[in-house]
Parts: C-alpha cells; structure tokens; sequence
C-alpha cells in the first residue's frame, strides 16, 4: 500500500509550513480539517493563525521553539475555529522541524501530520460536538501574543502588518483601517481587507467630517456600530460609503499615546458582532498598544531621519575625479541609542594643487559629540586651505578644540578627538602624514598584501594645547590601495586591535580571489570607482552583515560605535587585488619603514613590519632569519652610530623561487667589523648572524653613509642549521663585497631580543 492511501485510509492529513516566507501547504485532508475546501491549498501563516484557536496557537509556538532547539518532535492539540468564532473540531498535530542552515535556528521547515480527536462533551452522545474555548484564557493569550508582536515592530509598516494579522478570541475581525491626524485632516495610513483603491474616499477628510473615525479623533470615545442600520442612523452622509464592503459591525477606537489623541482604528466584521464587554475590553486592550506601538516606531522613525539627515550634511562628498587615483568613503552609525556620532572624514582640496584626505572620531556618541566634529571639520579645513603642512594643521586644530572646551563649556568634562591627516600628492603617490591618536593607516600592496604602516604621532586633539605631531613621509606605489578608518571598523563586534585587524586583513587580501584560491591566484582591477565601491561594501559587510555574527570578538560586552572609513587607491597596477600577468609585470613587495635614534621602541616595529612582508613565504625558519637580521643591523645603527636607520625590505620572483632583499642605511661612514665575542658576551655576534643565516649579504659604502644589506631565497631553503657554538666561534672577517650562497638556516632554540 502506498504512503497516500494509507494516510487516507487513517484520515490523517500532512502539512508544511516554512518559517522563512510564512507559507503553510496543506494536503486535501488537512485542509477539511481546518473548515477549508478539501483540496491541496496554501495558506500565509496569518491566515493559518485565524483557522486555530488563540490559546493553543501561542501555546504550540513554545512547542515548537523547544522542539526546534532539541531536535525532538513537537506534538500538540489544536482547536479548529470557523469564521464566527465557534470551534469546529480538535485536532493532534506531530511535527519535526528541519534545519536548511547549521547556523541560523530561525531558517527551517516544520513538517507534520494532522489526525481529528473524537472527544464526548458533558452532557452530550455524540463524539462530534464541538468543544467549546475557555474565553479568559483565550483573550489572555490572544493578548500576550499580540504585545509580543507589537512591541518587536520597529517601523510603522511592520506595526501595521502585525495589526492586520492579529486574530481575536471569538470575533476575527475581515477589515481593518488605521487612521492618522496631519493638522485638521484625517487619512488612511494603513488597512487590511480592503482592494487597493477602495478606501481612496477615506484618504483625505476633514475632521468636522461625518464619519466614525473623525469623531473618535475629535472625542476620543470609541464608536461601536453592532449593525448596519445602527451606522446609516448615526452617520447617514457616509453610510452609502460604508455600505459597499458588505459588513455587518464596525469598532472605531481612539488611539491614544500620551495623553493625546494620535489616530482612529478601526476594526469591521463581516458577521454579527453585539461588543459585549468582554469583546470592548479586549478592543480597548488592543486599541491601546497599537497606539504605544505607532508613536515608537513613529518617533524611532522621525529621529532616524533627523539624524540622518544631519550627519548626511556633515559629511562631504569625495572627489572621484582625481587624476591617476579613485577614492571611496563610507560612513556607518552605530545600530543603538542615538545615530549621530563624533566620526568624520573629510576630502579637503588644498592651494598647492594636492589634497588632503582627513578622518577622525569626537569621544562620545550624543549630540554634543556631533556639533564639536562639525566645528572641528570646519576648523580642519581652514587651516589646511591656508596651506599649512600637516603637523601644523592639527597642531592648531588641537589648540582650537582645546579653547572649545575651556570657554564653551568652562573645563567641564572635556572631549578630545583622535586625527589622521594625510596630505597627498596625486602625480607622485607621495604621502605626509600627520597622526593625533588614530589607528595607523593600512596599505594593501599590488600583490594583495596587506601591511599596517607604522606612522609617528601624537597626543589625541584638545587634550594638551601646544602638542607636536611629526610627519611620516609614505609613498604609495602604483597599484596599491591604503585603507584609513575609525576604531568601529575594527572593534564592532566585540574585537581589540589585534583580532579585529585580522578580520579586516582577511576580506582586504582575499577580495577578488576565487573560491578556494589566494589572491594572487587571480587578477580582478580595483582601478575604478565600482571596484574600489565594491570593496569598501566588502568592508562594512564584514563589520555589521552576517559573516559578522560567527566573527565575534572576546569583548561583546564593549558598546558598539560608528564607522568612518576612506580607501584611496593609486591606478598603475591592479589596485592590490591579484598579480596576473607575467612575471615581468609581476608586481614587487616593497616596504620602508624609519627607525629614529630617539625611537628605539620601533625596533619591535620593524620586526613586525618584515614578518608582516614574509607573511606568505614558504620556509618560516627563513622568516625567523630575516627577523632576527633585521633587528640586529638595525640595532647596531642605534647603538654604533649617531643617525637613523632607514629600512628597506623588497621582495621579487615567483611564488617559490622569491628573493627578498633587506637593506639598512645610515648616516655613518664606518664599515662594520667582526669581533670575536665568547660564551657570555652580551653583542658582538652580528656579522656571524649574517654570514651564517644570509643567502647573499654586503655592506656598501654611499655617499652620505653606508648600507648593510642582505638576501634570502625562497627556493634555497632546508639548508642544515648551525649550532650555538657555530654562533661563537670566530671566523674570517667580511669585505664590502656580498659573501654568495643560500641561507644556512636559523640557529636553534628561541631568538634572542636585541638590547636596544
């Protein structure tokens, strides 16, 4: 016997009902159990709620939310409702969600099946007659589910939805119409039951109008109309109106929010309805949290375009139409409390022909933190359009915020505000960069690597009057695309600097890549506005869309905030987005960096910065070497020397067959020399270092200084390691000239940290 006629045989019928689009398919058999025709249908779920019976339909929604969390089968009985209230039948229902999606709970299919029970009433024979609902707890229930319902609509269009779904215990009404009040008139702002175009006589009315829903709005007393000839004796000029729906009653109730009359609502029946005061008092109930619900999605939506509206006009418009570059910003408020913020980005166009790229944060997420950003943004501007260098740009913007908060608001709780200034000149890539307590900028390379770039800086704006901010001179190469944002972009979602720029690195180096593959794998072009747009989408998707929600951080109890974020890419290459081509055109991994002799700290920088270069080199023993070299010649030009160490690390080659050449210059004339330290000295093991890790290594004299230099090979690594005692032991002393032949390897056990 096949599955369909053992069903029919047992009168059991099958449903499915999928929780994403509210669709409910019903069988033939499940349809003549709900006093549908018997045939296969398809219901939206408010529909399917009004065939049930309040109570038990809030009552199988916890079944169901239990049954989807353990995996379990959900089982319930249900009353049957008709169309006037009564109860048809009872009925069991067995059901088993399925999950489509291992990480949202919210997107399954419950699929179930249908049986009738025969129960014998008091006082009755017959298994058939119908059973009768307990109508205080029907309207208690009713009640709780529809508070639920309308307290989690956040906009006026979904409070009114859920208004038109909402079935009442006994009496459903088929017509329903919300009415608000714009000076001395009354209209239509929502309805349900009713053609598109049926209402157009309600649309516009004034409020001396003959009609239930103006007097409500004038009286603020509710209208019942139980019959027809009760409405064309009260309001006989727009009974001929009312009378073309064919209903039977009409409820009209104030809707009251603080006091004050805000709309009608009504409620029209196309049975027989006499308003006991049961049906009144579950109106009223209703009534009233449909008001509370419209005036907070009213006021939600009123503030959301106020402050949209103002931080719009705070924000400039970027100039796509830089010759050689492409620019892309976007601006995200926080998704809580008030959505106007202290953060800002600026595109400023300056006297020398250049441009000035500009972002920052205000401390403080209100009101006051947005008037203080657009005094600061206005300050910005006219210093930078005097033409002052950067540092001397936010030296006086620090010393303006400062006097905002001395006299405006007498010393008391004072704001300071995090800069980045970058002044940029388009032929060249030349970068001047003035940093006041903002995260660094961060440069994506024409190959897909991503580097923060360390820049000097100082004390945030406002907090010391006079302060300082030396300038860092980058240069941004042909191809690459430097990203500058706000904290929000790396901490939203509960994420320190640390994890949350290895959340951004991830979405910036594998943009554009296929499936599976890296990014070098692929050569897709960010050099036009749509491809950098499509990046910076990227960005905030990664920030506040789904991926975020499996990405959280450690911290997800820290207060979210505003996003501020600018790319700026240089056309010449690919934009940092894959490599293609062929090797010629291959583009080349570059990065400086400069250690001055009162920085010693930014020795651990410069660590960083080549680990960070080396990030996907096959051999990490040949990465620990390069780090281990690098930090030694530049702390020997610290310690040996009276000038700075300039680095320069760049790699060329294939994948796999890649050199990287390091050199540190300075200002001294004085070649290096070997000495021979012994078991306990604390230096002087330098030279032995290269010799021993180097592929290639030299020293070569310049004219203003000298450079030390040296080279590994990818494709030369696994070379045998030399042990502490190779470390040691004295050996010939070097000649400018580069000592040939592949890295030996790292010696064993852990690096040791320079003495800086």
């Amino acid at each position: 016997m096949r599955t369909k006629d053992l069903l029919a045989a047992t009168a059991t019928g099958l449903w499915r009902w999928d929780n994403v689009s509210g669709e409910v398919t019903l069988d033939a058999e499940t349809a003549r159990l709900l006093g549908l025709p018997a045939e296969p249908t398809e219901l939206s779920e408010a529909a399917m709620r009004s065939r049930l019976h309040p109570a038990d339909f809030a009552e199988i929604t916890g079944i169901v939310n239990l049954s989807v969390t353990e995996s379990s089968v959900a089982e319930a009985r249900l009353r049957v409702m008709d169309s006037s209230g009564r109860v048809l039948r009872t009925v069991r229902t067995r059901s088993r969600a399925f999950l489509r999606s291992d990480t949202d709970h919210t997107d399954y299919e419950l699929v179930g099946t249908v049986q009738e029970i025969f129960e014998t009433q008091p006082g009755t024979v017959s298994p058939h007659a119908p059973a009768t609902g307990d109508w205080r707890r029907s309207r208690e229930a009713f009640l709780l589910d529809a508070g639920r319902a309308l307290a989690e609509a956040h906009s006026t269009a979904e409070v009114l939805r859920v208004a038109a779904g909402l079935s009442m215990p006994g009496f459903s009404p088929d017509g329903l119409a919300v009415f608000g009040i714009e000076g001395d008139r009354i209209s239509v702002i929502g309805h349900h039951g009713h053609r598109q175009g049926d209402l157009a006589p309600f649309v516009d009315m004034p409020l001396d109008t003959d009609y239930p829903a103006a007097e409500v709005v004038r009286t603020g007393r509710a209208v019942y109309l139980p019959t027809p000839e009760d409405y064309r004796r009260r309001y006989p000029a727009t009974w001929p109106l009312a009378a073309a729906f064919h209903r039977e009653s009409w409820a009209f109730l104030p809707l009251v929010s603080a006091g004050r009359t805000v709309g009608a609502w009504m409620a029209a029946f196309g049975t027989p309805v006499a308003f006991t005061p049961d049906e009144r008092s579950v109106l009223t109930t209703v009534a009233r949290m449909l008001a509370q619900a419209l005036a907070r999605a009213g006021d939600q939506e009123s503030r959301r375009e106020l402050t949209d509206g103002l931080q719009r006009s705070m924000m400039p418009t970027v100039h796509p139409d830089i010759p050689g570059m492409t620019v892309a910003a976007r601006y995200v408020p926080t998704g809580g409390g008030l959505e106007v913020g202290g953060d800002w980005y600026d595109m400023i166009t300056l006297p020398s022909g250049r441009f000035a790229l500009v972002i920052g944060d205000v401390q403080g997420h209100d009101v006051r933190a947005a008037g203080l950003m657009g005094q600061l943004r206005i300050a910005l501007r006219a210093y930078a359009s005097e033409g002052h260098h950067p540092d001397a740009v936010l030296s006086r913007a620090s010393r303006f915020l400062s006097g905002i908060n001395d006299t405006e608001f007498g010393g008391e709780d004072p704001r300071f505000a995090t800069c980045l200034y970058i002044e940029v000149d388009p032929a060249t890539g030349l970068l001047d960069i003035a940093r006041a307590g903002h995260p660094d900028p961060t440069i994506r390379m024409a190959d897909g690597t991503v580097l923060v770039r360390p820049t000097a800086g100082g004390l945030p704006l406002g907090i010391v009057p006079d302060t300082d901010y030396p300038t860092t001179r980058l240069v941004l190469e042909p191809g690459e695309t430097m990203l500058v944002c706000t904290d929000g972009l790396i901490e939203t979602g509960g994420h320190d600097l640390e994890s949350g720029w290895a959340r951004l690195r991830r979405v910036i180096e594998t943009y554009g890549a296929a499936d599976g593959e890296a990014a070098d794998v692929v050569a897709p072009t960010l050099e036009d506005a749509a491809g950098l747009e499509k990046l910076a989408d990227a960005l905030v998707q990664a920030v506040h869309g789904p991926p975020s929600y499996h990405t959280t951080g450690p911290f997800m109890d820290r207060r979210e905030d505003d996003i501020a974020m600018l790319l700026l890419c240089r056309e010449g290459g690919s934009c940092g987005v894959g490599t293609g081509g062929t090797a010629a055109h291959r583009p080349v991994r570059r990065t400086v960096l400069t250690v001055k002799q009162a920085e010693p700290e930014r020795i651990a920088e410069a660590r960083h910065q080549v680990r960070d270069v080396l990030h996907d080199w096959s051999d990490e023993d040949q990465v620990d070497s390069a780090v281990l070299m690098v930090s030694e010649m530049v702390t020997n030009v610290l310690m040996h020397t009276d000038g700075d160490a300039l680095l320069v690390a760049e790699i060329t080659g294939e994948k796999g067959s890649r050199r990287i050449r390091v050199d540190v210059a300075d200002s001294s004339d004085e070649l290096p020399h070997r000495r021979t330290p012994g078991e306990l000295a604390s230096s002087g093991r330098g030279l032995v270092l290269m010799e021993l890790l180097a592929g290639a290594w030299g020293v070569d004299p310049r004219g203003d200084g000298k450079s030390t230099w040296f080279e590994l090979y990818e494709d030369a690594a696994g070379g045998a390691e030399p042990s502490l005692a190779d470390l040691s032991a004295p050996t010939a002393a070097p000649t400018a000239a580069p000592s040939a032949g592949p890295s030996a390897g790292p010696p064993s056990g852990p690096l040791p940290e320079p003495a800086a």
